[in-house]
């Protein structure tokens, strides 16, 4: 699958080089370029649906925080539910079961008393829209006992149970909307089966070795040892753990080559959405106890390590939760011993999605360091509390020396946390140089685009054109893609890599050199192509 991904990738690149005559801009004339995309960008920024408007078209490179589930708009859920014969609880605005079906060609739901067939929802407008609503952050308004991170959450529950033979379709709405804005490439968060992983982990206990008062600074350490973890490890694998890899590496091929048929990829009438570029990272579900998440995090690495349709694992499920914060140290510990076996694996890690509040202020002061520390993530997803961590100015200075980056979902951050601009550290990340990218979460529930936080961004912290096109940069140097990177120094986008180094960045006849280069890096491919389509963009403006 990668190598003819690979080859795919590379035959559109090679065809868009020779599309255009060689030397078509000097880098002289690409400061121009750039000076004239500021002034239009100013202009269009007088007016929030012209700057809307201009960043639409703008290449953005990366998404790289995103949920599967939570990037699918519920339109298409109701669509599916229909499909798949479902039924629809009034009361609780929610997807059920059928009891059974008619004889009838074609079969029609028979759905439990109180319950409607979910294809009458369309003739029903009222619960259309409150469905809608139910699925999502529309038209939601905070209420006494039920806040914005109570209804983001509640939301996935509402629309399980539809098959997961759409996933290809969810795969094909998701990357055809990232095409019309001109993004390029998604990491897209989802979680494959792990029955065998928790099966497993029900029948092995968790060890008792204790551990000094040193190892439990911020939690419980008890049966952490690295020796414990081994042994954990070897009794897992010897139950038949890996016995899900294959499982899982199938689902995810169903998906990308469901989503190809979809669009025609490979094929004359290709559509546009085969130019997004498709990589998955494996979740844990962090919020249950220490065996569990044991086993299933040693599944996601040797899902990464083995299939290169898997870049790399992050934790999900909330923060707040309460196995997410009594087993938070406990959780990084046991990344610490993975990626000392494993450490080719890729880490990101949903860390400091919390505001004073909402769990008490010890809470806050450790997440994001343990992250970065114990847990080597590469990437932070939120990172919200950052200034409510212990010694924070010297954890920014670090994040910015190691180059971890944070990825930013400024809408996600308001609804689910409260968090306006007023109070979000995305300035205090940028006065650090700790690198950072716009991403979405979960787009579907929240009803938005990443041009929606491209916008906000440039409204709210009065970013620059040249700073949102330094992130999009960011967002794909920092991107799980095998490879080196296309710039000489991690996060400085002045020089290319000595192989491109007399090139112009994006040009469409690099040298035979430089071109070996690109061949052997999916990232730098990924990489030339943003600068191309920056050449392209800011020619028409």
């Amino acid at each position: 699958m990668l190598r003819s991904t690979t080859s795919f990738v590379l035959a559109v690149f090679v065809c868009l080089l020779s599309a255009v005559p060689a030397h078509s801009a000097s880098k002289s004339s690409r400061t121009e370029q750039e000076q004239r995309a500021t002034r239009a960008f100013n202009a269009a920024r007088k007016n929030q649906l012209q700057l809307r408007a201009f960043l639409a078209g703008m290449p953005k490179g990366a998404d790289l925080h995103m949920h599967f589930s939570g990037a699918v708009y519920a339109e298409t859920f109701l669509k599916d539910a229909a499909a798949d014969l479902l039924c629809v609880n009034s009361a609780t605005l929610s997807f059920t079961k059928n009891v059974g079906t008619t004889r009838s060609i074609p079969p029609q739901p028979v759905c439990a008393k109180g319950d409607v067939r979910a294809d009458s929802v369309f003739k029903d407008q009222h619960l259309y829209d409150a469905l809608v609503d139910s699925f999502s952050m529309r038209s939601f308004v905070p209420s006494s006992g039920i806040s914005g991170h109570d209804q983001f959450f509640a939301t996935f529950d509402r629309y399980r149970g539809i098959a997961k033979s759409h996933a290809g379709e969810w795969l094909d709405e998701i990357a055809s909307r990232a095409a019309a804005q001109n993004e390029q490439y998604l990491e897209i968060m989802n979680t494959p089966s792990f029955d065998n992983a928790y099966r497993l982990s029900t029948t092995i206990p968790w060890p008792t070795t204790p551990v000094g008062p040193a190892a439990n600074p911020t939690g419980d350490a008890t049966g952490t040892t690295p020796a414990d973890l081994a042994r954990l490890r070897d009794a897992l694998l010897a139950g038949g753990l890996r016995d899900d890899i294959a499982i899982d590496s199938r689902q995810f091929a169903d998906i990308l080559e469901s989503r190809n048929r979809i669009e025609r990829c490979g094929q004359p009438a290709a559509a546009p959405a085969c130019s997004v570029k498709v990589r998955f990272i494996y979740q844990v579900l962090r919020a249950a106890p220490p065996q569990q998440v044991f086993a299933q995090t040693l599944l996601g690495f040797e899902l990464a390590s083995r299939d290169p349709n898997v870049v790399g694992i992050n934790f999900v499920e909330p923060e707040d939760a309460y196995y997410s914060m009594s087993e938070y140290h406990r959780q990084m510990l046991m990344l610490n011993y993975l990626h000392s076996v494993y450490p080719q694996v890729h880490i990101s890690l949903h860390a400091g999605e919390l505001a004073p509040g909402m769990v008490p202020p010890a809470g806050l002061r450790f997440h994001i360091r343990e992250a970065v520390e114990l847990g080597h993530a590469e990437r932070i997803g939120h990172g919200v509390d950052v200034m409510y961590e212990d010694n924070p100015d010297a954890l920014l200075k670090e994040m910015a020396a190691r180059h971890v980056m944070v990825e930013i979902n400024l809408t996600s951050n308001d609804v689910i946390l409260g968090v306006d601009a007023a109070h979000h550290p995305l300035p205090l990340y940028r006065a650090a140089r700790v690198p950072v990218a716009l991403s979405t979460d979960d787009e579907g529930v929240s009803r938005i685009d990443l041009t929606n936080e491209y916008t906000r961004a440039a409204r709210d912290f009065n970013l620059t054109y040249i700073d949102l096109k330094n992130m999009a940069r960011t967002s794909l140097e920092h991107s799980f893609l095998p490879g080196p990177s296309l710039w000489q120094k991690p996060d400085t986008f002045t020089r290319l890599n000595t192989a491109c180094a007399s090139q112009s960045p994006g040009a469409e006849k690099p040298s035979t050199k430089c071109q070996a280069f690109l061949k052997s890096s999916e990232k730098a491919v990924q990489q030339w192509e943003l600068e191309r389509r920056y050449r392209v963009f800011e020619q028409t403006l």
